[in-house]
């Protein structure tokens, strides 16, 4: 099953848990900054709380299931958006620079359509990462990839 999660359940668990054990997370969710200048009117402020309510509802899911995971209550592989690849120690992973990848994180979520350019980067991103997961916690015996989807452009 293939779930997104939205609103209420931005990584889409709550459908997937109830019934399976085996969940692959791919967490393309955005990340909270601190501000140094916070805005003063209070509808810039209410988007402000609104963004630190999603943000901990996703920090708590995401502890959810890498503590399932661990526990052995759940098998599969949680990977996010701005995952360092090197932290998977897995043999021959992807060339995927951590100052690129910050970078397509950062690209916000909107309802206008990415530039092919940002659309081939981030797909060459998602294939790496969760390569990069699978092999480390699914099955190390998965083959090595030997280039991305769209090796003219890397991720960066």
């Amino acid at each position: 099953m293939l779930t997104d999660g939205g609103v209420y359940d931005n990584m889409g668990l709550e459908t997937v848990w109830k019934e399976y054990r085996t969940l692959l997370v791919s967490d393309a969710g955005g990340h909270i900054e601190p501000e140094e200048s916070p805005h003063r009117d209070w509808a810039r402020h209410s988007f402000r709380i609104l963004d630190i309510i999603d943000n901990q509802v996703r920090s708590l899911r995401k502890r959810q299931v890498i503590a399932a995971y661990q526990q052995g209550e759940r098998d599969g592989a949680y990977w996010g958006v701005r995952t360092n690849i090197l932290h998977y120690q897995i043999a021959k992973p992807l060339p995927c620079p951590i100052d690129k990848t910050i970078i397509l994180a950062r690209i916000p979520t909107r309802l206008k359509a990415l530039s092919d350019s940002d659309q081939i980067r981030l797909i060459n991103w998602g294939y790496a990462v969760c390569d990069a997961a699978m092999r480390k916690h699914v099955d190390p015996a998965l083959p090595e990839p030997t280039n991305f989807p769209y090796p003219a452009e890397g991720v960066g």
